[in-house]
C-alpha cells in the first residue's frame, strides 16, 4: 500500500515491462531498474554499488526476485535492494511502486527503512 505522504509519478504501463524481465527508466536524473513478476513490479537504483554497471542489463531471476550485475556477478534483491552475493557489499536503494490497472507509478524518492 502506498504511503499517503509520498509523491508518486506514473512512469510506465505494465505492458511496457516484460513479464519476468526488466526496464530502465529515469527518475529525477537517477537511473532506476523496474523488474516485473506477473502483476508485481519492483524498483531499485539501477547502478551496481560495486562497479558502475546497469543492473537492468543483467540477468533477472523472477522466482528468486534477484538481479545479477552483468560485470562481476553481484546479486541484489529487487524487493529490498539488499546484496545477496558478493563482491558488492552495499545495498542499492529501493523505490515504492504502485500498480493500478495497467499504470505503474513510482515514489519520487527512495524508500527509507
Amino acid at each position: 500500500m502506498a504511503s499517503r505522504d509520498r509523491s508518486f509519478k506514473r512512469i510506465a504501463s505494465l505492458t511496457e515491462i516484460p513479464d519476468g524481465g526488466s526496464k530502465r527508466i529515469d527518475v529525477g536524473g537517477r537511473p532506476v531498474g523496474l523488474y516485473r513478476r506477473g502483476n508485481e513490479v519492483f524498483a531499485i537504483d539501477d547502478v551496481c554499488t560495486h562497479e558502475e554497471a546497469y543492473l537492468s542489463e543483467g540477468e533477472f531471476d523472477p522466482d528468486a526476485l534477484e538481479v545479477e550485475c552483468p560485470l562481476h556477478g553481484s546479486r541484489f534483491c529487487v524487493r529490498t535492494g539488499a546484496v545477496r552475493i558478493l563482491p558488492a557489499t552495499k545495498p542499492v536503494s529501493r523505490y515504492e511502486v504502485v500498480v493500478e490497472g495497467d499504470g505503474v507509478s513510482i515514489a519520487l524518492d527512495p524508500a527509507r527503512e
